[in-house]
């Protein structure tokens, strides 16, 4: 079997896997695994700037913010269907992370990291200053009247999943398409080299900026989808936190493999849940055991499958 049927397989058996398992779990993990899916959709566009770019952003949640706002404000304010909502604030998320990279690529290095962050903090106090529409910190839920797609109430929790590992399966197929493809072997080459990429002839600055608009675009969905799946929009979602939080994802599970920012969530939402049962300092042994794991394996869960076990894993 060549190496690209085997990563397809393994990728399409993962999905397989999750389909199945909505058939198993009891209904506390159910909607644990569908929440984690759109968090994981999330750190698989983070993943595309960072783990094969090279773009360290610190400004993430803007995209993911952009989408839960572009769906949640149209509907509300402007009577747009779920599915058009959906699509507005994809929308949104594409349009700001063309204007983002425009400005900030013109940047490298810590320059670039402090200008996503300025972005980002931009976008959290425009929430913050137009509350008398976007209600702030304290949010708005979106009705579960509304959130209707074909028919499909998807603030039903088998609906809910099912959508949640539709929107993960596609952008887990997307990026692996993408990376596989001569466009994603020059991202690689811009992460190891820039130099010697340009010099080879390659417009680095182009594969850049589609590099962000991609990982923007797939943020941006993640966050209308968790919007649209979990009825609320609130400020919270855009500020620094959740610009981490992608970055902390994708560095535990591989930097720079499919299915790494999938690992990364689930170990990271299970370790504080099953640790917040235990003890009320949960996030002190939380942060021990993740510098002990960046510290013994510092390529991540799947890096290290990667390293030492599967070694065709893209």
């Amino acid at each position: 079997m060549s190496k690209g049927a085997k990563q397809w397989g393994l990728h399409l058996g993962i999905i397989a896997l999750l389909f199945v398992l909505q058939f198993i779990l009891p209904a506390y993990h159910h909607g644990n695994l569908a929440r984690i899916m759109v968090l994981a959709t999330f750190a698989i566009g983070y993943n595309i700037a960072f783990g094969y770019t090279g773009l360290l952003s610190l400004g993430h949640a803007m995209f993911f913010a952009a989408g839960m706002y572009g769906l949640a404000l149209t509907m509300k304010f402007l009577g747009f269907s779920a599915a058009t909502g959906l699509l507005a604030g994809i929308v949104s998320a594409f349009v700001l992370s063309l204007a983002v990279g425009l400005l900030a690529l013109r940047t490298i290095g810590v320059a670039f990291m402090i200008v996503t962050l300025m972005f980002a903090q931009s976008v959290y106090l425009s929430i913050l200053y137009f509350g008398k529409y976007t209600r702030g910190d304290e949010g708005f839920v979106i009705q579960q009247a509304d959130r209707v797609i074909a028919g499909i109430d998807l603030s039903n929790p088998v609906n809910r999943y099912f959508a949640a590992l539709v929107l993960l399966s596609f952008c887990l197929l997307v990026s692996l398409k993408l990376i596989q493809a001569p466009f994603g072997r020059v991202l690689i080459a811009i992460r190891e080299n820039e130099e010697r990429t340009k010099m080879l002839g390659y417009d680095v600055f182009r594969h850049k900026l589609a590099s962000l608009m991609i990982s923007g675009t797939i943020s941006g969905a993640a966050g209308a989808a968790y919007g649209l799946l979990f009825g609320y929009a609130g400020a919270s979602f855009a500020t620094v936190q959740y610009s981490i939080f992608p970055l902390l994802w994708v560095l535990l599970g591989g930097a720079g493999t499919i299915i790494g920012p999938l690992a990364g969530t689930l170990f990271m939402f299970y370790l504080i849940d099953l640790l917040s049962e235990i003890t009320s300092a949960y996030m002190l042994i939380a942060g021990v055991v993740l510098v002990l794991l960046t510290l013994f394996a510092r390529q991540g869960i799947m890096g290290e499958v990667r390293k030492r076990v599967i070694r065709w894993l893209p």
